[in-house]
This record gives structure tokens, C-alpha cells and sequence, in this order.
């Protein structure tokens, strides 16, 4: 496959992804395309479905209905609902991450900063210790945390550290797509901005593909090309984001842009 038919072929397809707890439905028929390099942000209030949508993606719950299909490395269609659970967490070892909102879930505490970084890269066949400690090393650089701190306790970090450490041991094997989930919840308005920042850098320098769940429309508005709006388990309005949030069609939509211009 071509570089350039690989950017108009999608990394990940959402076909009618369903989602039921009794008879609510989290998750309603859901759709859409992730392509290369792509951020897509979905946004919507708490009990929207969001998060339950890409803990589904994830693998982390079980759907009811629909399929997710996915374009590895080697250029390979995989159907995830039909994947050996050993190749879907190699997976999530390797080709993917997924940003926890509190970082203490997506960490190991009781190991040091630099051992959390290089066991991602054991899981990618890396045996060298020189190796992974010097990768350890340009990653802490990467994420900002002075590399004087890489055999520190990663309970001894500020939950800002904590974060950006998180997106080092998630982004060392350079996967393809990362699943983000409020990834600056609970973060003082300045940590936030200087987490958006990188993270920003981060995902145009490694052409990431990215799907962020979210509240804050700042967010998006910041970090992602195109756009979901949740509620109650529907997506009710999809698009470019600037487009749906400069020009929103849907009432939902409206009352979510218009609470962020209230004074």
C-alpha cells in the first residue's frame, strides 16, 4: 500500500457500535472513520456515552452490537471483535495507548519513572538495558520532566508530572492510535494549558491518530479536526470542528456552545 492511499484509507472503522445496560442504550448505533494522523473529538456532559464509547473501543467492555475494524502496521484489516485476546493486548502494547484521566490508573507507582517508560519497550522486544534507559531518558526530555527525576517514584510526581509521564509510557513505541479520556481532568487551569501545548506538539510531530473524549470544547476546539457530539447514547451532530462548533445545527450542540460563552 502507497503512503498516500494508506492517508485516504481509515485506521479505524466504528460501524454501528452498540452499547446496552438493560434498557438504556450508552452506546446507540454509532459510526464513523478515523483516518492517519486524524484527531477526532467527542464531545458531550456526563452520562453523554463517550467514555463508554471508547472503553468499547478499547476493548475494555463487551459491545451488544456493531463492528470495529482496524489497519495494523503491516497494512492488515482486523476485525476486532474476532481478534485472539493475546493479539488484542499486544495491541494495546504496542500499536496503541490509552491516556487514563487519572494518570495513578495508567501508571505503575511502586516502579520508577524510567522503569514505567522502558516497559513498554520490553513489550516491543527491546532487550537492551542501555537502550531502554536511554530512550527512557530523551522520552522524560520529551515530556518535559528533567531527566534527573527518571529513577524517582512516580508517587512523588505533581498530577500534572504524573500525566505527561503517562504520555511517555504510551507514545516510547510510537503506536499508531492513542484512546484519550479527559486526559487534563483535575488539572489547574495553567497545568492544563501547558499539557494541551504538548500534547498538541506531540501529536503532529508522530502524525498520531488520536479519538478524545472530553467535556471542555476548548479542548477540541484545540486539538481536533473533526467532531462527535454525544447525548444520551446518540451521536446527534458530527463534523469539522470549527464547522460544528462556529455553526452548530443541533439544539444539543447550541446549549453546549452557548454554556461556554456565558460569562
Amino acid at each position: 500500500m502507497t503512503t498516500e492511499n494508506s492517508l485516504l484509507t481509515p485506521l479505524l472503522t466504528v460501524d454501528g457500535l452498540t452499547k446496552r445496560y438493560g434498557d438504556i442504550a450508552a452506546c446507540d448505533r454509532i459510526s464513523f472513520d478515523l483516518y492517519p494522523s486524524q484527531v477526532l473529538g467527542i464531545i458531550g456532559e456526563s452520562g453523554s456515552g463517550k467514555s463508554t464509547l471508547l472503553r468499547a473501543i478499547a476493548g475494555q467492555i463487551a459491545l451488544d452490537g456493531g463492528q470495529l475494524s482496524y489497519r495494523d502496521r503491516a497494512g492488515q484489516i482486523l476485525n476486532l471483535q474476532t481478534l485472539p485476546e493475546a493479539r488484542r493486548r499486544q495491541l494495546m502494547k504496542t500499536e496503541w495507548g490509552f491516556v487514563q484521566q487519572n494518570p495513578r490508573d495508567g501508571l505503575r507507582l511502586r516502579v520508577t519513572a524510567g522503569a514505567n517508560i522502558g516497559e513498554r519497550l520490553l513489550d516491543v522486544g527491546d532487550r537492551h538495558y542501555g537502550n531502554i534507559r536511554a530512550e527512557a531518558l530523551q522520552w522524560l526530555a520529551q515530556v518535559e520532566i528533567p531527566q534527573q527525576r527518571m529513577d524517582d517514584l512516580p508517587s512523588t510526581f505533581s498530577g500534572g508530572m504524573q500525566q505527561r509521564l503517562q504520555l511517555a509510557r504510551i507514545l516510547v513505541t510510537r503506536p499508531q492510535l492513542v484512546l484519550m479520556d479527559e486526559p487534563t481532568g483535575g488539572l489547574d487551569v495553567s497545568v492544563q494549558a501547558r499539557l494541551l501545548d504538548l500534547i498538541r506538539s506531540l501529536v503532529r510531530t508522530l502524525h498520531l491518530s488520536v479519538i478524545l473524549v472530553t467535556h471542555d470544547i476548548g479542548v477540541v476546539r484545540l486539538l481536533a479536526q473533526r467532531l462527535l457530539v454525544m447525548q444520551n447514547g446518540l451521536v446527534v451532530e458530527a463534523g469539522l470542528t470549527d464547522q460544528v462548533l462556529d455553526d452548530p445545527q443541533h439544539p444539543y450542540t447550541q446549549q453546549l456552545v452557548s454554556a461556554t460563552l456565558v460569562p
